[in-house]
């Protein structure tokens, strides 16, 4: 017996004994009715070929009960040594948002190389009672390979919706798999499919847009960026890794914007909002899919049975593995972080478990050994992992890409992270100000004005994001760099802002300001409203010099800033661009006769709000308040407009 479930007996059909286990997973837990055939339908392909299938049968034929075990568990490297992996043969290793190499988020590329081929070995050595499997290596790497100091920072994925171009997001994406191939690891964390209702979410930035259509172009665009298209064979050979849809499902919409929350909707909101990018995800090949923190209506979306096991790996036909995410097993009633079978049964195939990860393997063999866990489950997990592992070409020795260290900040991806940046600039309001001559004299102040940190903004070296140096971006530019390079290039001055009170005054001044850096958790909001007074006094205090101002705001998210834009002769959307600040000079300075060099091409992906009480998206459609500037909205050099004076008390809509 299990603490999750009761014990059930082994059956002969193993989609049988999936269904029987997720009905009896947790009867405890009582799901909303789900109508699989309302749901979208979809085909993962190339996944199942008779030479894979028979690959994964041999392999599984030779397999005790204790190696299946390993197979679906994740430890991280904190937790987990390479000499661990002789006792515990485990199918996965993670490094999570604060893990780095012997507790070194700022270790060098080459000892995270090292690292995962220490793992690497000892999962594939020859010894006896132990079929060598090699072990697949997973990493937060959301835009660009951000644990890593050196990589290429890329746009949130805010920014990148804001591009509305998925083509860019697949040459993103692709150049993202490259640098985290160059260190080994073959599994990136990466896209979030999350459709943000509510901005108050701490996480909204890592959702592409508010519009599901243009999730589901995104998701099919960077999934075939990381692994290739289904077609490309053996994806790890040719500098891919595979990729991972995430949160299944609803993580965007929970109540009130928050994080692990609970979704209190109706089915058919669920599947209009929320689940558009997966099928697209399936359809383009994705290997990995992550199941939510998030609930829907009162149920953990870990144990949902339903939604795992019926919608997704039947309905939608995903033939991948579906991992959970960080101590995600342990959240449902009854389960806990060394032991929890409701999970496994309702369709995770894959547990992440950074703590009590030895006696969660120990209790899982104790489960199947009992039937809690029906032995054809355990095996249909399996199977998917091998089957991935294979897809992916992990077992075999050549690996090109592998220790190309010189593709981390490789001039080319940083050309397209910069192309990636201009184009995803969103133009709010612009007064005549802009574009700036290139020989003007030029201030550029603001707190964030030569702070990468807070350009890139949370994963970034660490979970939080909010720890960074400038030492940890030896490629990176800022955009007081970036503004710096073109004025001196085009003739003008840089003015120091203690000079900004002295004659001859200057022409403009550039505020950069915004969110610190957060992630998930701690950058939940109860009030969609940036509040930081001294943005707000520096530019009312230029303005009061008779300076023109442009404010170039970085954020996850729109939030309320009417005061800000009121007192700004232009005001710019930059998101969170990464490491590339010039491409923030690229469309901000003109040329010395004052044309463009290039022009704004971004507009909203999501809406922008009106009030801070209650943000757009986060209510009923009788209770939202209209937004400042819906989604789609955006100036441009060729196509200008006028933004009249905004109210300026909060709870005010336009």
């Amino acid at each position: 017996m299990t603490p999750c479930s009761p014990t059930v007996r082994d059956v002969s059909s193993p989609l049988a004994a999936l269904l029987l286990g997720a009905l009896l997973a947790s009867p405890a837990i009582a799901h909303d009715p789900v109508h699989p055939e309302a749901w979208p339908s979809a085909r993962s392909p190339a996944l199942r070929t008779p030479a894979i299938e028979a690959r994964v049968e041999e392999l599984l034929a030779r397999m005790s009960v204790e190696e299946k075990v390993g197979q679906v568990i994740q430890s991280d490297i904190s937790a987990v040594e390479p000499d661990d992996l002789r006792r515990y043969p485990l199918g996965s290793v993670l490094a999570g948002g604060d893990s780095g190499v012997h507790g070194d988020e700022r270790a060098p590329a080459s000892a995270w190389l090292d690292l995962v081929r220490a793992y690497r070995a000892v999962s594939v050595e020859a010894r006896p009672g132990h079929v060598p499997i090699p072990v697949i290596f997973g990493i937060d790497a959301v835009h660009g390979h951000n644990n890593i100091v050196g990589a290429v920072i890329f746009p949130h994925n805010i920014g990148l919706g804001a591009t509305h171009d998925s083509e860019l997001a697949r040459r993103v994406a692709r150049a993202t798999a490259e640098e985290v191939a160059a260190t080994g690891i073959e599994w990136a964390f990466a896209p979030t499919l999350a459709n943000p209702r509510d901005v108050r979410w701490g996480r909204s930035y890592e959702g592409f847009a508010q519009d599901p259509a243009l999730i589901a172009r995104f998701a099919a665009a960077y999934v075939e960026g990381l692994q290739g298209t289904a077609a490309s064979g053996n994806a790890i050979q040719a500098g891919h890794v595979a990729a991972t849809a995430k949160h299944f499902l609803g993580d965007g919409g929970t109540f009130e914007g928050r994080d692990e929350g609970d979704d209190r909707i109706a089915e058919a909101e669920l599947i209009r909002e929320h689940a558009a990018g997966y099928p697209a995800a399936i359809d383009a090949g994705v290997l990995t899919v992550m199941a939510s923190f998030s609930s829907w209506r009162g149920a953990k979306m870990h144990g949902n049975a339903d939604l795992l096991t019926r919608v997704l790996k039947e309905r939608m036909g995903f033939d991948g593995f579906v991992v959970g995410d960080w101590n995600g097993h342990a959240q449902l009633p009854g389960c806990f972080r060394d032991h929890c079978a409701a999970v496994l049964n309702a369709g995770v195939d894959m547990l992440m478990a950074p703590y009590g990860w030895k006696r969660l393997y120990d209790n899982t063999v104790a489960d199947v050994r009992s039937g809690a866990i029906p032995a054809a489950r355990l095996d249909d997990a399996v199977r998917r992992i091998l089957r991935v592992k294979l897809r992916l070409g992990l077992f075999d020795a050549e690996r090109p890409y592998e220790g190309r260290l010189d593709l981390l900040g490789s001039p080319a991806h940083r050309a397209t992270a910069r192309e990636a940046v201009r184009k995803s600039l969103v133009l709010l309001k612009n007064d005549g100000v802009l574009p700036i001559r290139a020989n003007a004299r030029v201030l550029v102040t603001g707190l964030a004005a030569d702070d990468i940190g807070a350009q890139c903004g949370g994963w970034t070296i660490s979970w939080q994001g909010a720890d960074t140096r400038k030492s940890d971006f030896p490629n990176g530019e800022s955009i007081f760099a970036g503004i710096k390079a073109a004025i001196r290039a085009g003739g003008g001055t840089l003015v120091e802002a203690r000079d900004s009170e002295g004659s001859p005054k200057p022409d403009v001044a550039v505020v950069v300001y915004g969110e610190k850096p957060y992630a998930e958790m701690q950058g939940d909001l109860k009030l969609a409203i940036y509040n930081a007074r001294m943005a707000l006094d520096e530019i009312r205090f230029l303005k009061g010099l008779g300076i023109p101002v442009v404010s170039v705001f970085l954020s996850g998210r729109p939030l309320w800033v009417n005061q800000e834009i009121n007192a700004s002769d232009a005001f710019v959307a930059a998101w969170l661009p990464g490491t590339e600040g010039g491409g923030v000079a690229d469309v901000l300075i003109g040329t010395a006769d004052g044309q463009p060099r290039h022009d704004f091409a971004g507009t909203l992906p999501f809406d922008w709000p009106s009030v801070a009480l209650l943000p757009p998206l986060a209510a009923g459609p009788a209770q939202q308040a209209p937004p400042l500037f819906a989604h789609g909205y955006g100036l441009s050099y060729g196509h200008p407009g006028r933004v009249p004076r905004l109210p300026e008390v909060i709870g005010t809509p336009r």
